[in-house]
Protein backbone atom coordinates (compact mmCIF):
# COMPACT_ATOMS: atom_id res chain seq x y z
CA UNK A 1 0.00 0.00 0.00
CA UNK A 2 3.05 2.23 0.38
CA UNK A 3 4.01 1.65 -2.89
CA UNK A 4 0.66 2.49 -4.75
CA UNK A 5 0.60 5.75 -2.49
CA UNK A 6 3.70 6.79 -3.42
CA UNK A 7 3.59 6.12 -7.46
CA UNK A 8 -0.14 8.03 -7.29
CA UNK A 9 1.91 11.27 -5.09
CA UNK A 10 4.69 10.85 -7.38
CA UNK A 11 2.51 10.96 -10.93
CA UNK A 12 0.49 13.74 -9.71
CA UNK A 13 3.67 16.14 -8.80
CA UNK A 14 4.84 14.60 -12.31
CA UNK A 15 1.74 15.72 -14.17
CA UNK A 16 1.79 19.08 -12.09
CA UNK A 17 5.48 19.93 -13.79
CA UNK A 18 4.27 18.89 -17.10
CA UNK A 19 3.57 21.47 -19.40
CA UNK A 20 1.01 19.17 -21.29
CA UNK A 21 -0.98 19.32 -18.29
CA UNK A 22 -1.32 22.95 -18.23
CA UNK A 23 -1.78 23.38 -22.27
CA UNK A 24 -4.73 21.20 -21.46
CA UNK A 25 -5.75 23.31 -18.47
CA UNK A 26 -5.45 26.35 -20.36
CA UNK A 27 -7.34 25.30 -23.38
CA UNK A 28 -10.05 23.44 -21.66
CA UNK A 29 -11.01 26.58 -19.88
CA UNK A 30 -10.80 28.60 -22.70
CA UNK A 31 -13.21 26.56 -24.41
CA UNK A 32 -15.62 26.00 -21.68
CA UNK A 33 -15.68 29.65 -20.70
CA UNK A 34 -16.18 30.12 -24.19
CA UNK A 35 -19.15 27.61 -24.66
CA UNK A 36 -20.34 28.42 -21.26
CA UNK A 37 -20.72 32.34 -22.65
CA UNK A 38 -22.73 31.34 -25.93
CA UNK A 39 -24.81 29.61 -23.79
CA UNK A 40 -25.42 32.29 -22.00
CA UNK A 41 -25.92 34.67 -24.75
CA UNK A 42 -29.07 32.40 -26.25
CA UNK A 43 -30.63 32.53 -22.98
CA UNK A 44 -30.52 36.42 -22.40
CA UNK A 45 -31.93 36.15 -26.13
CA UNK A 46 -34.80 34.06 -25.51
CA UNK A 47 -36.21 31.08 -23.47
CA UNK A 48 -35.35 28.04 -23.22
CA UNK A 49 -36.94 24.70 -22.45
CA UNK A 50 -33.36 23.26 -20.65
CA UNK A 51 -31.21 24.56 -18.17
CA UNK A 52 -28.19 26.38 -18.40
CA UNK A 53 -26.26 23.83 -16.54
CA UNK A 54 -27.88 21.17 -19.06
CA UNK A 55 -26.86 22.83 -22.45
CA UNK A 56 -23.48 23.54 -20.93
CA UNK A 57 -22.51 20.00 -20.03
CA UNK A 58 -23.80 18.80 -23.88
CA UNK A 59 -20.31 20.14 -25.35
CA UNK A 60 -18.28 18.27 -22.93
CA UNK A 61 -16.80 15.84 -25.49
CA UNK A 62 -15.03 18.38 -27.31
CA UNK A 63 -12.80 19.36 -24.19
CA UNK A 64 -12.41 15.86 -23.32
CA UNK A 65 -10.99 14.84 -27.19
CA UNK A 66 -7.96 17.00 -27.08
CA UNK A 67 -7.48 17.00 -23.14
CA UNK A 68 -7.84 13.58 -22.01
CA UNK A 69 -5.24 12.70 -24.74
CA UNK A 70 -2.50 15.32 -23.10
CA UNK A 71 -3.15 14.18 -19.51
CA UNK A 72 -2.05 10.37 -20.74
CA UNK A 73 0.07 10.24 -23.66
CA UNK A 74 3.35 10.57 -21.40
CA UNK A 75 2.08 7.80 -18.65
CA UNK A 76 3.65 4.75 -19.63
CA UNK A 77 4.53 5.70 -23.29
CA UNK A 78 7.55 8.28 -21.64
CA UNK A 79 8.38 5.77 -19.39
CA UNK A 80 9.09 3.20 -22.19
CA UNK A 81 10.90 5.73 -23.91
CA UNK A 82 13.16 6.70 -21.67
CA UNK A 83 13.71 2.79 -20.28
CA UNK A 84 12.38 4.07 -16.10
CA UNK A 85 9.74 1.53 -16.75
CA UNK A 86 11.76 -1.97 -16.99
CA UNK A 87 13.75 -0.17 -14.16
CA UNK A 88 10.63 0.71 -11.64
CA UNK A 89 9.26 -2.50 -12.32
CA UNK A 90 12.49 -4.68 -10.95
CA UNK A 91 11.88 -3.42 -7.76
CA UNK A 92 9.02 -4.61 -5.21
CA UNK A 93 6.28 -2.44 -7.68
CA UNK A 94 3.90 -4.65 -9.36
CA UNK A 95 2.75 -3.66 -12.85
CA UNK A 96 -0.92 -3.47 -11.84
CA UNK A 97 0.43 -0.79 -8.56
CA UNK A 98 1.98 1.29 -11.72
CA UNK A 99 -0.98 1.26 -14.34
CA UNK A 100 -3.46 1.91 -11.34
CA UNK A 101 -1.28 4.30 -9.59
CA UNK A 102 -0.92 6.09 -13.16
CA UNK A 103 -4.85 6.28 -13.78
CA UNK A 104 -5.94 7.35 -10.20
CA UNK A 105 -3.45 10.62 -10.53
CA UNK A 106 -4.89 11.69 -13.99
CA UNK A 107 -8.27 11.31 -13.09
CA UNK A 108 -8.14 13.52 -10.40
CA UNK A 109 -6.30 15.87 -12.45
CA UNK A 110 -9.27 15.54 -14.65
CA UNK A 111 -11.41 16.12 -11.99
CA UNK A 112 -9.80 18.92 -10.60
CA UNK A 113 -9.93 20.11 -14.41
CA UNK A 114 -13.71 19.62 -14.67
CA UNK A 115 -14.44 20.95 -10.85
CA UNK A 116 -12.72 24.60 -12.20
CA UNK A 117 -15.59 25.27 -14.11
CA UNK A 118 -17.55 25.24 -11.24
CA UNK A 119 -16.64 29.02 -11.03
CA UNK A 120 -18.49 29.98 -14.08
CA UNK A 121 -21.70 29.17 -12.68
CA UNK A 122 -20.76 30.87 -8.99
CA UNK A 123 -19.72 34.02 -10.72
CA UNK A 124 -23.08 34.01 -12.83
CA UNK A 125 -24.96 33.20 -9.92
CA UNK A 126 -23.25 36.10 -7.77
CA UNK A 127 -23.64 38.75 -9.87
CA UNK A 128 -27.03 37.97 -11.46
CA UNK A 129 -28.86 37.35 -8.55
CA UNK A 130 -31.10 34.75 -10.16
CA UNK A 131 -31.28 31.53 -8.60
CA UNK A 132 -33.18 29.87 -11.51
CA UNK A 133 -29.62 30.22 -13.26
CA UNK A 134 -27.96 27.99 -11.38
CA UNK A 135 -30.29 24.91 -11.07
CA UNK A 136 -28.44 22.46 -8.66
CA UNK A 137 -30.07 19.00 -9.86
CA UNK A 138 -28.83 19.61 -13.50
CA UNK A 139 -25.52 20.96 -12.50
CA UNK A 140 -24.95 17.45 -9.40
CA UNK A 141 -26.44 15.43 -12.54
CA UNK A 142 -23.95 16.89 -14.85
CA UNK A 143 -20.96 16.54 -12.37
CA UNK A 144 -21.63 13.18 -11.26
CA UNK A 145 -21.85 12.27 -15.04
CA UNK A 146 -18.33 13.74 -16.14
CA UNK A 147 -16.95 11.98 -13.02
CA UNK A 148 -18.41 8.84 -13.98
CA UNK A 149 -17.43 9.15 -17.45
CA UNK A 150 -14.04 10.30 -16.55
CA UNK A 151 -13.48 6.98 -15.69
CA UNK A 152 -13.61 4.92 -18.89
CA UNK A 153 -11.89 8.08 -20.89
CA UNK A 154 -8.97 8.32 -18.44
CA UNK A 155 -8.71 4.57 -18.59
CA UNK A 156 -8.80 4.56 -22.14
CA UNK A 157 -5.89 7.17 -22.76
CA UNK A 158 -3.84 4.96 -20.11
CA UNK A 159 -4.12 1.78 -22.24
CA UNK A 160 -3.55 4.31 -25.29
CA UNK A 161 0.02 5.11 -23.80
CA UNK A 162 0.81 1.44 -22.60
CA UNK A 163 0.92 0.21 -26.25
CA UNK A 164 3.51 2.35 -27.36
CA UNK A 165 7.04 4.75 -26.44
CA UNK A 166 5.78 7.46 -28.53
CA UNK A 167 3.83 10.06 -27.25
CA UNK A 168 2.18 11.28 -29.97
CA UNK A 169 1.15 8.11 -31.27
CA UNK A 170 -0.71 7.07 -27.66
CA UNK A 171 -2.25 11.02 -27.87
CA UNK A 172 -3.48 10.05 -31.63
CA UNK A 173 -4.77 6.89 -30.52
CA UNK A 174 -6.67 8.21 -27.33
CA UNK A 175 -8.45 10.31 -29.91
CA UNK A 176 -9.64 8.31 -31.82
CA UNK A 177 -10.72 5.69 -29.36
CA UNK A 178 -12.76 8.74 -27.62
CA UNK A 179 -14.35 9.67 -30.99
CA UNK A 180 -15.90 6.62 -31.51
CA UNK A 181 -17.18 6.86 -28.82
CA UNK A 182 -18.75 9.89 -28.17
CA UNK A 183 -19.58 10.80 -31.53
CA UNK A 184 -19.06 7.22 -33.50
CA UNK A 185 -21.14 5.44 -31.39
CA UNK A 186 -23.99 8.17 -31.42
CA UNK A 187 -23.89 8.07 -35.20
CA UNK A 188 -24.32 4.48 -35.65
CA UNK A 189 -27.44 5.01 -33.16
CA UNK A 190 -29.02 6.54 -35.37
CA UNK A 191 -28.14 5.41 -38.85
CA UNK A 192 -30.49 4.25 -40.87
CA UNK A 193 -28.28 1.63 -42.86
CA UNK A 194 -28.74 -0.24 -39.19
CA UNK A 195 -32.37 -0.76 -39.56
CA UNK A 196 -31.72 -4.64 -41.12
CA UNK A 197 -32.53 -7.65 -39.41
CA UNK A 198 -28.82 -8.45 -39.58
CA UNK A 199 -26.94 -5.20 -38.27
CA UNK A 200 -30.04 -4.71 -35.65
CA UNK A 201 -27.57 -5.77 -33.13
CA UNK A 202 -25.30 -3.77 -33.82
CA UNK A 203 -27.94 -0.50 -33.80
CA UNK A 204 -28.95 -2.06 -30.35
CA UNK A 205 -25.71 -1.92 -28.67
CA UNK A 206 -24.97 1.67 -30.11
CA UNK A 207 -27.81 2.91 -28.85
CA UNK A 208 -27.29 1.24 -25.04
CA UNK A 209 -24.01 2.97 -25.37
CA UNK A 210 -24.97 6.43 -26.54
CA UNK A 211 -23.20 8.82 -24.08
CA UNK A 212 -25.33 11.84 -24.90
CA UNK A 213 -28.70 10.09 -23.77
CA UNK A 214 -26.43 8.70 -20.57
CA UNK A 215 -25.57 12.67 -19.91
CA UNK A 216 -29.53 13.86 -20.27
CA UNK A 217 -30.62 11.02 -18.09
CA UNK A 218 -27.89 12.27 -15.59
CA UNK A 219 -28.59 16.29 -15.66
CA UNK A 220 -32.37 15.22 -15.46
CA UNK A 221 -31.86 13.63 -12.26
CA UNK A 222 -32.08 9.94 -13.67
CA UNK A 223 -29.39 7.62 -12.65
CA UNK A 224 -29.34 4.62 -14.29
CA UNK A 225 -26.89 1.36 -13.12
CA UNK A 226 -26.73 -0.34 -16.51
CA UNK A 227 -24.85 3.58 -17.26
CA UNK A 228 -22.47 2.88 -14.67
CA UNK A 229 -22.05 -0.16 -14.96
CA UNK A 230 -20.89 0.18 -18.87
CA UNK A 231 -18.11 3.24 -17.50
CA UNK A 232 -17.04 1.17 -14.58
CA UNK A 233 -16.62 -1.95 -16.69
CA UNK A 234 -15.22 -0.45 -19.48
CA UNK A 235 -12.74 1.37 -17.56
CA UNK A 236 -11.81 -2.08 -15.61
CA UNK A 237 -11.17 -3.65 -18.78
CA UNK A 238 -9.11 -0.82 -20.44
CA UNK A 239 -7.04 -1.13 -17.13
CA UNK A 240 -6.51 -4.51 -17.41
CA UNK A 241 -5.68 -4.61 -21.06
CA UNK A 242 -2.86 -1.77 -19.92
CA UNK A 243 -1.50 -4.35 -17.81
CA UNK A 244 -1.40 -6.97 -20.12
CA UNK A 245 0.36 -4.38 -22.66
CA UNK A 246 2.77 -3.44 -20.52
CA UNK A 247 3.67 -6.85 -19.72
CA UNK A 248 3.86 -8.15 -22.82
CA UNK A 249 6.07 -5.18 -24.19
CA UNK A 250 8.38 -6.14 -21.18
CA UNK A 251 8.22 -9.81 -21.99
CA UNK A 252 9.29 -8.65 -25.70
CA UNK A 253 12.12 -6.73 -24.15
Amino acid sequence: MRHFTTIISHEIRSLLYSASTYIAAVMFLLVMAFIFTLNLEEYTKSAQETSLAAEFFKAFFIPVLFMVPLLTMRSLAEERRLGTLETLLTTSVSTAEVVIGKFIAAYLIYLLMWGSTLGFHYILHHFSGDPRLLAPGPLIGGYLFIAVSGLLYIAVGIFASSLTSSQSVAAIFTFVILLVLTVGLNYLATAPFLNQDTLHTVKTTAQSAQVFEHLADFTNGIIDTMQIIYYVSGCTLALIFSILGVEYKLLQG
